[in-house]
């Protein structure tokens, strides 16, 4: 991925974070930051929390990714 594309969408990520978490701009690009490093772990976790135990995910975690490249 680009440089230039990695970093509009840790914009566009803090911008969604600092809007539904009303904090300060500092904040939500720092959590922002933090989701985009931590992308395989996030992923592994939100996968784990919205999954339904009697209903085996239709995707495996290891084949999802926090932003597709284009």
């Amino acid at each position: 991925m680009k440089h230039t594309t990695r970093l509009s969408y840790l914009m566009q990520l803090s911008w969604e974070v600092q809007r539904k978490k009303h904090i300060s701009r500092a904040k939500a690009l720092q959590a922002a930051w933090a989701i985009t490093l931590n992308e395989d772990v996030t992923i592994y976790y939100l996968v784990k929390r919205h999954a339904n135990r009697n209903v085996p995910n239709k995707v495996e975690a290891r084949e999802l990714a926090l932003f597709s490249s284009h």
